[in-house]
């Protein structure tokens, strides 16, 4: 009984002397966070005591040159503490206000340069209901520039007034004027030639010429021949130039008597291609050998649209197939199909990630712009081939103004191209 009674009281201690420790280091914990708190206003008044970094001088506001009217460079000269390896200059702070008064309301900051910037551009909206960024031309506005370090900001320098006022010709587009106009001069004088009837040169398309042989080799097959524009509408540049190509096509078709299938995804392709081909078919005086329903619309579902095709040409077996326009994810499987049946195959596209598939696939591939020089090159029409013309001289003049800046660069004397460019 006596050993059971000694051990419950040193249990006792024990519990006593350990909540005595939990005590002291409570105590200790709260000791230092009094010291802290005492401590903080020795640091603010420390930090109160800093010296202020040194403001910024000769500010100067100008009218940001070519613009609509909303915009106000600042420039400043740095502050004398903007230094390198120096902290005392983290960034500035440029406030826009309506008057010299600092306790004014209207003032707001714009923005913030950093260390050893020089220069703000205070550019806003033209839209009141955007307020945040809305910036009113033909009223006057007050700037200041703060200088802030790490932990406190100089004395404002304010400078004013201003007002931001739009400008009617923006100095920096010349450049763009210049080659505009001699493209324009070139396009007219080459299509002033060609209506002359001066032969103009155009390096023969491998694809195009081999259209008239594929026609003939369905006409002596007797099978027909499969048109494809494309999954492209009526305004894309690929389909109205497969519409020129498609009208040269349907005349040599009439003229060899041999079937034609042109299976449209678009409804007013559909009907735009019906009178192509018709046209042709009268130029070629075949007019009665015209089949309407052989221009027809499929659907507007890709690859619903690809799956008819392609039963069409395992049914049909055409001699040869021309997919010229406008092609997404479905040419890999019309150019397969179109070698399971058999068919000689011309493609051209201007879409580029289109044109592996049917560089492999196809026998002939028009690439890119060869699409649109296809039309010019079948057409011979002077508006076509004076516009072709002139963009081919126009290149060759942008390839010898780079070659010219290559060549002041190595030599030292970029600025003279520079200066051009960036006429203000």
């Amino acid at each position: 009984m006596n050993d059971l009674r000694r051990n419950f009281t040193s249990l006792r201690f024990f519990r006593v002397f350990i909540l005595a420790l939990l005590l002291c280091a409570f105590q200790s914990a709260f000791t230092q966070v009094d010291s802290t708190q005492n401590q903080n206003p020795l640091t603010q008044e420390s930090s109160s005591t800093t010296p202020l970094p040194a403001p910024v001088s000769n500010i100067v506001l100008v009218d940001t040159p070519n613009d609509d009217g909303h915009s106000i460079t600042v420039s400043w000269d740095l502050s004398a503490d903007d230094v390198p390896g120096s902290d005392r200059v983290m960034y500035y702070e440029i406030y826009r206000g309506g008057s010299r008064d600092e306790q004014d309301s209207t003032w707001v900051l714009r923005g913030t340069a950093l260390k050893g910037v020089q220069q703000y551009e205070d550019r806003g909206g033209r839209d009141p209901k955007k307020m945040d960024r809305f910036f009113p031309k033909d009223k006057d506005f007050y700037y200041k520039v703060v200088v802030a370090s790490f932990d406190a900001k100089s004395v404002a320098s304010i400078a004013g007034p201003i007002r931001a006022e739009d400008d009617w010709f923006n100095r920096t587009r010349i450049p763009t004027l210049v080659f505009t106009i001699i493209f324009f001069v070139l396009t007219l004088y080459f299509i002033n030639i060609a209506k002359k009837g001066i032969h103009l040169y155009v390096r023969p398309l491998a694809g195009i010429e081999a259209i008239d042989e594929a026609i003939g080799r369905a006409t002596e097959m007797g099978r027909p021949i499969l048109y494809v524009l494309g999954l492209g509408t009526a305004s894309d540049i690929a389909t109205i130039a497969s519409f020129t190509i498609l009208g040269r096509v349907a005349r040599r078709v009439a003229e060899y008597q041999t079937s034609m299938i042109v299976p449209c995804y678009d409804p007013i392709v559909m009907t735009v291609a019906q009178e192509t081909v018709k046209t042709g078919y009268a130029d070629a005086a075949r007019q009665d050998s015209y089949v309407e329903d052989s221009v027809y619309f499929v659907t507007q579902s890709q690859f619903a649209y690809v799956a008819a095709v392609n039963g069409t040409m395992l049914r049909e077996r055409p001699a040869t197939n021309l997919y010229l326009g406008k092609f997404y994810a479905e040419s890999l499987l019309l150019a397969e199909t179109g070698v399971l049946a058999g068919s000689i195959q011309i493609s051209g596209t201007d879409e580029i990630a289109q044109l592996p598939f049917f560089v492999v696939a196809c026998d002939y591939t028009l690439i890119g712009e060869e699409l649109y020089a296809a039309s010019a090159y079948l057409g011979r029409e002077p508006l076509l081939l004076g516009t072709l013309k002139a963009q081919d001289w126009f290149k060759g003049l942008v390839i010898i103004a780079i070659l010219a800046g290559l060549l002041t660069r190595v030599l030292g004397q970029a600025d003279i191209i520079h200066s051009f460019f960036k006429i203000s």
